[in-house]
């Protein structure tokens, strides 16, 4: 007996949405709103994260770096003046889009296409009229690449649509959380707050980064975390100069710093917290210069409110750098949005620092949560001093994600 039809169409595993229906449906009415507000009638969402953030659909391969025959072509539709949406889906994803999504209407490409649904898609929404007008594609997307990108808008312009630039919409929408993703975030704070913690337990002279990684993974893993969006650093020694380097054989010596940045995720929203270990006591004018890096967090501290102005929060973590002489030796020092993250990133749309004025004049609404970046070079290049805190803000708080791992360099005897 063939049983692929059958299990592609009628298999049902036990259902794992991560959200409510009306938690869904919220979420499609601000889509929605901010289409109208662009003058976009149509949008065609690819990327992992609007997929996602629309529908719960969430999935091990993405097909970013496959065979040019297997295009990335799957997606959702949403159009301006309709409270629904169109799941359009290769049916070898049948059975998962059933398990984790609230798709009423998914409708998957011919037997004959060989994986790209591009003329599927198309002609479906042609014969919806939802190609008149603008069409909305998520060109800042990593996915679909611009071969496959190029294909959808030629496809949609030949239908008749106008394509435009759609990628800000779902990134201006995610910005403020909802309640229920507040609470993921709430949770990733903890999870996160395990990882470093387990750090500190296995950091010693003689292991290797790899080792100190696999440690933490399992203990993010056990503390109820899921797969991190980026290759979680342990950067030893001189190595830490190198903020975004990876794990390596290397193993650690007595007398080195250790920077470890994890991040913990729940849902697929992501907290992201770095902490510097040393290996036995500093040196005095390491210990010095982290020390005074790492008071900029009682600066942080006594500012932190809902509401708090993004130019207040960069004029005085400038300040505090610069009357403690480390403005020029600063890596980076800012922060982003956090929120849902995929592979490989988990930096979110909204970006503050004291050298922009990239939103400088707006503030960290209700809803909103973002990570605060510390990275001050130490002396004689034996590393960085790299220290992450994520800020979540609420109606009637704000508040530190994880303040109770030390923020200063954590001595490992």
């Amino acid at each position: 007996m063939d049983y692929r039809d059958e299990v592609y169409f009628e298999a049902q595993p036990e259902r794992e949405v991560a959200f409510t229906q009306d938690e869904f449906d919220a979420r499609l009415a601000r889509i929605r709103q901010a289409m109208a507000r662009e003058g976009i009638d149509c949008l065609f969402l690819s990327s992992p994260e609007s997929m996602y953030y629309v529908s719960g659909y969430v999935c091990m391969w993405y097909h970013t770096e496959s065979p040019v025959e297997w295009s990335a072509t799957n997606g959702i539709a949403v159009h301006v003046d309709h409270d629904r949406f169109i799941h359009f889906e290769t049916e070898r994803e049948a059975v998962l889009t059933r398990t984790f999504t609230v798709s009423k209407d998914t409708r998957y490409f011919p037997k004959t296409s060989y994986r790209d649904g591009t003329a599927f898609i198309a002609s479906e929404l042609k014969a919806e009229g939802w190609l008149r007008g603008s069409v909305g594609l998520e060109m800042h997307a990593m996915r679909p690449n611009r071969a496959v990108s190029d294909r959808f808008q030629a496809a949609f312009e030949e239908a008749g649509a106008t394509v435009v630039d759609g990628s800000r919409i779902l990134r201006e929408v995610r910005w403020v959380k909802s309640a229920a993703e507040m609470a993921c975030l709430k949770e990733g704070c903890r999870i996160a707050a395990a990882g470093l913690e387990r750090a500190r337990e296995v950091l010693r002279p003689g292991v290797t980064e790899l080792e100190v990684q696999g440690e933490v993974i399992s203990a993010l893993a056990k503390a109820g975390g899921e797969l991190q969006s980026m290759m979680m650093p342990v950067l030893s020694g001189k190595k830490s100069n190198a903020a975004h380097a990876i794990a390596t054989r290397r193993r650690m010596q007595a007398g080195e710093t250790v920077t470890i940045d994890v991040a913990g995720v729940c849902k697929r929203y992501h907290i992201n917290c770095a902490r510097t270990f040393s290996l036995g006591e500093p040196q005095p004018d390491v210990k010095d210069v982290t020390d005074r890096s790492a008071a900029v967090m009682d600066v942080v501290r006594a500012c932190l409110r809902p509401g708090l102005p993004v130019r207040e929060l960069n004029e005085k973590v400038k300040a505090h750098y610069e009357a403690e002489g480390l403005w020029t030796s600063r890596g980076w020092i800012g922060g982003y949005e956090m929120g849902i993250g995929f592979l490989s990133d988990w930096v979110g749309n909204f970006v503050y620092d004291p050298l922009s004025e990239k939103n400088a004049d707006r503030v960290f609404e209700a809803g909103t949560a973002v990570n605060h970046e510390i990275q001050i070079f130490m002396p004689r290049h034996v590393g960085q001093f790299f220290m992450i805190e994520c800020l979540l803000f609420e109606e009637d708080r704000a508040f530190l994600a994880t303040p109770e791992v030390p923020y200063s360099l954590i001595v490992v005897e």
